[in-house]
């Protein structure tokens, strides 16, 4: 047992991974930042050099580079494409207005809170991207009828999405912890959600008043996801208006949708048993692929054809929704490539011998409850469960260039490098203290 508890020691390559690793992301801060180069190539170079740097036999460091591109664009790329599909017929066929002008009744105080509101039951079974993808559209076009600062709507939504990934299950980090660490899933849930509702409070709407003012990105400088969900390209039947706007009933279920087919697998997840028949079907049929593709197919008809657009109106549409996400999608894989130069150099291996977290939330939860695993057996089961709540608080900490995330906040959102980071870095980091405050809090009194 005391092997098992011994801490490991950093030896030579772990120290020069490491600052191999730190070189490569301030290269890529002075590339994009001071040189103006584009992200997608100021990370492929950047995840070159780390690969290089570490170690990686030089015919293997492109081939790492591009496993590492090729498995996040083989699942965040699709995700990105089917959900840019369902923001552009939301926002052609008027539903995204007639969402927004529901949103914007009462009193304009309240509009970041139900944003906040609207991401958390969003994030209950859906990851972190997909949520996004789904949101912008309603986001950003709320940004400009508010005519107010984007990031007092848009760090309310991202922190909804990204305190639901770290902290309730059935997201995988939360419940890989939970298994590795012997905890309840029930247990888990329901002192998740008390420390989540807090966390999202003043991480959403409290530090978005905040965010607004060090980044005072107005609907002027937020773009991006507009013209992806509602279309300033220029082909006529790409730009066609919808005879007459879809049923609010329509647009809920169609939104919805994706997220009871997720619901459904979650459910299996957590209550069925992985020999029980139905379990094969539920998980096809709640799998985020299936469930998005099944949404844009739905949005076909309630977005498309129910609202006048013709067969071929409806083709040009969805082929015009794909043109403003490919640097989206080309960026998010060169961070998965960078990513990955870290992970096959070895520098993986070396933060996880300090307890400290790189890139992917779900990675760094995963290495993190290994490591505590030893240290908590025994424990009663409130205990196990907030060593679960503190291990996600962890992994959200200051998320930076090797995150997918933040490449998707920064080109959705249309901010620079330094702005994402006084934006969704700051937020990741206010949810992961917020989360463990509370988880030691709560440890004083269960």
């Amino acid at each position: 047992m005391a092997t098992d508890l011994a801490q490991p020691v950093l030896n030579a390559h772990d120290t020069q991974v490491l600052v191999v690793a730190a070189i490569g992301i301030a290269l890529i801060v002075v590339m994009i930042v001071w040189l103006k180069l584009h992200a997608f190539l100021a990370l492929t170079v950047g995840a070159l050099f780390v690969g290089v740097g570490s170690g990686i036999p030089l015919g293997k460091v492109t081939a790492s580079y591009e496993n590492g591109v090729g498995g996040v664009l083989g699942y965040v790329g699709v995700l990105i494409a089917l959900g840019a599909m369902v923001g552009k017929l939301l926002a052609d066929s008027g539903g995204a207005d007639k969402v927004v002008e529901t949103l914007l009744r009462g009193r304009p105080a309240a509009l970041p809170w139900k944003m906040a509101l609207i991401a958390s039951i969003i994030g209950i079974p859906m990851f972190f991207e997909i949520g996004l993808v789904l949101l912008i559209p309603v986001v950003m076009l709320a940004v400009h009828r508010s005519n107010g600062p984007a990031m007092r709507l848009g760090i309310p939504a991202l922190a909804g999405l990204s305190v639901l990934h770290g902290f309730i299950p059935p997201h995988p980090g939360p419940l890989a912890a939970i298994a590795i660490l012997h905890a309840n899933v029930g247990v888990t849930l329901a002192l998740g959600l008390l420390i989540a509702v807090p966390a999202v409070a003043i991480a959403g709407p409290l530090y978005g008043a905040v965010a607004a003012r060090l980044v005072p990105v107005g609907a002027a400088g937020a773009g991006l996801a507009v013209t992806q969900g509602g279309g300033a390209q220029a082909t006529s039947d790409a730009d066609a208006k919808a005879a007459r706007s879809p049923r609010f009933g329509a647009i809920m279920a169609t939104l919805l949708f994706p997220l009871v087919l997720m619901l459904l697998k979650a459910g299996a997840d957590i209550f069925l048993d992985k020999a029980s028949p139905a379990r094969p079907l539920l998980d096809f049929v709640g799998d985020p692929v299936f469930a998005l593709l099944a949404a844009v197919l739905l949005a076909m008809v309630t977005f498309g054809t129910a609202v006048g657009f013709s067969p071929a109106v409806l083709g040009k549409k969805i082929g015009a929704s794909l043109m403003p996400v490919v640097g989206v999608m080309l960026i998010v894989g060169a961070g998965g490539g960078f990513k990955q130069s870290l992970v096959d150099g070895g520098t993986g291996t070396a933060i996880a011998k300090i307890a400290l977290a790189a890139g992917s939330a779900t990675v760094a939860t995963v290495t993190a409850a290994g490591i505590v695993a030893p240290l908590a057996a025994g424990l009663p089961q409130a205990q196990l469960s907030l060593v679960v709540l503190a291990v996600g608080a962890g992994s959200l900490f200051f998320s930076h260039v090797n995150d997918a995330g933040f490449w998707l906040v920064k080109e959705y959102f249309g901010l620079t490098v330094a702005q994402t980071i006084k934006t969704w870095s700051v937020m990741e980091t206010v949810i992961s203290v917020v989360g463990l405050a509370l988880a030691f809090g709560l440890s004083l009194i269960l």
